[in-house]
């Protein structure tokens, strides 16, 4: 590995102890992005999953029955990166609506918690070699929103004036899986174990997709790939907004 052609900075963490990861299913984190989040936990950070749909819809089955096994395969992910708060919206999967009602949602669970960083994924219309999805789009779009929104203590004044939710601005907005990075979290070979492990989780839903990689065939490449960009061997790539 040549360090000289690195062009990605470390991502800054100076006194950073909490970090909210905001996605539209379970098994969005898994990704590669779950990485960084078993590299926090290990450190003590505290990190909390806020899904916005039960990801009923994912699969060829009454969604009666497949919110609930994806929650208990989303619940052991979690568990193997280190994360106990995981936390649902109950939005329709396969239906995530923008606007006000949303991002109120995601701006009172903001105001909650008090993230340091709040993280989302890929929210570009084209993303991974194909059209994103519509919820990814619509999520990660409602995440930025919701991050500012919670910010402002004249936006969902109720959040204030009903609930006790004081404004909160946390200190910057990650995108994971961005086609043009800014930073990057460094991860050890053991990170990367844990991604592979947290999606290998998901097992109903993989055995579902027809034609869906190993996780061990994937996520080391994308680490590693995020890796060669920051001098290390492997990291998570991250698109960064100072908020």
């Amino acid at each position: 590995m040549n360090t000289s052609d690195a062009t990605l900075p470390p991502l800054p963490e100076d006194g950073v102890q909490t970090v909210l990861c905001i996605v539209a299913h379970p098994d969005d984190m898994e990704y590669g992005a779950s990485a960084a989040v078993a590299a926090w936990t290990e450190v003590g950070i505290e990190v909390s999953y806020l899904l916005l749909t039960r990801g009923e819809a994912g699969m060829a089955q009454d969604p009666s029955l497949i919110g609930p096994l994806r929650e208990t395969e989303q619940r052991r992910a979690c568990e193997i990166v280190g994360v106990p708060d995981l936390r649902y919206l109950d939005h329709p999967d396969g239906m995530l609506e923008g606007g006000l009602a949303l991002r109120r949602d995601i701006a009172r669970v903001i105001r909650q918690i008090r993230p340091d960083l709040v993280l989302t994924a890929n929210f570009e219309v084209e993303a991974y070699g194909g059209l994103n999805q519509a919820d990814h789009r619509v999520a990660g779009l409602a995440a930025i929103d919701a991050a500012r929104d919670a910010a402002n203590p004249w936006v969902f004044r109720e959040l204030r004036e009903n609930e006790g939710l004081e404004a909160w601005s946390p200190r910057a907005a990650l995108i994971a899986g961005h086609p043009a990075p800014t930073h990057a979290k460094p991860v050890s070979a053991q990170h990367v174990q844990a991604a592979v492990d947290s999606l290998n989780a998901h097992e109903a839903y993989l055995a579902h997709v027809e034609g869906h990689p190993r996780p061990e065939a994937f996520i080391p490449e994308i680490l590693r790939e995020g890796g060669e960009r920051a001098g290390t061997e492997h990291a998570v790539a991250l698109r960064v907004f100072d908020l």
